[in-house]
């Protein structure tokens, strides 16, 4: 069912959004906070207030959101990353867990996830969760900044990020960050929403996102403003071609992404060699 889903294809082979350049992420010192630009030192802070009010709800609105889809998409992540036992893998921005659980179990219980997230309630959540599902070693649980990871050079296997590129202050940051603690051949890998490619889909899209989600974030989590702000930053996110530019800037090399669900949501991949 996932592989009916998804559409591989080599970075290269589509050109980059013209409009990109129209939806600035970040330039100079000021960043994208949905249609908001704030300066850069304030991101941080509205970022980790938007998910701290968000994260008992979080993954009952990830369902609701996404008719359960999200869980399809996570499963073709961790597949394709494949993690084999002994390996240390970190998941940035993966407080609840939801990705360090299916890397725990891809490992056999016999690696290491170390999952660091800006958020303290998120990783209370994750942690809480890691509990009720018995889950008492294997997976270490860090507050930290992913343009400032508290981890030392070259010592994971790989590196995931699921949802949380986009709201980074720098993605350039990030990725570099990432670059920094991968062993040689180590992999990058991040799931992320992304721009839709199927024509007719891509309106529709827009409709659903800008009139249904925020309005479920109301009646869910009592709170549309951190819901409107979730849609308004993935339209200020890079496309997936220029994302994949920006890997191979960081310095990583087999760069390639798979778009999930006509790219509503999209995988890339790239590694450390």
């Amino acid at each position: 069912m996932v592989r009916a889903m998804t559409d591989r294809r080599d970075a290269s082979d589509r050109p980059a959004d013209p409009a990109a350049g129209r939806r600035r992420f970040s330039e100079g010192d000021r960043s994208s906070f949905g249609f908001r630009e704030v300066p850069d030192a304030e991101k941080s802070g509205l970022v980790r207030g938007v998910f701290s009010s968000v994260a008992d709800s979080y993954d009952l609105m990830n369902d609701l959101m996404s008719v359960g889809i999200h869980r399809l998409w996570k499963d073709a992540f961790v597949g394709w990353l494949a993690p084999r036992p002994g390996q240390r893998i970190l998941d940035v921005a993966g407080g609840t867990g939801d990705i360090a659980f299916r890397l725990n179990e891809r490992m056999q219980h016999r690696g290491e996830v170390v999952v660091c997230d800006l958020t303290p309630d998120m990783l209370r959540v994750g942690r809480d969760r890691a509990i009720d599902r018995g889950v008492l070693s294997g997976i270490a649980w860090v507050a930290g900044d992913g343009q400032h990871l508290p981890v030392a050079p070259r010592c994971m296997d790989g590196y995931t990020i699921a949802f949380g590129l986009r709201n980074v202050t720098h993605i350039e940051g990030v990725l570099s960050e990432a670059y920094r603690v991968l062993r040689p051949g180590g992999r990058f890998m991040c799931l992320e929403f992304s721009q839709v490619v199927l024509p007719v889909l891509d309106r529709l899209y827009d409709l659903y996102s800008f009139n249904v989600l925020p309005r479920l974030g109301e009646l869910v989590a009592r709170d549309r403003e951190s819901y409107q702000y979730l849609v308004e930053s993935i339209r200020r996110f890079p496309p997936q071609a220029e994302l994949a530019g920006m890997m191979r800037a960081a310095g990583f090399e087999r760069v390639e992404y798979r778009n999930l669900s006509g790219g509503i949501a999209a995988i890339h991949s790239g590694w450390r060699l």
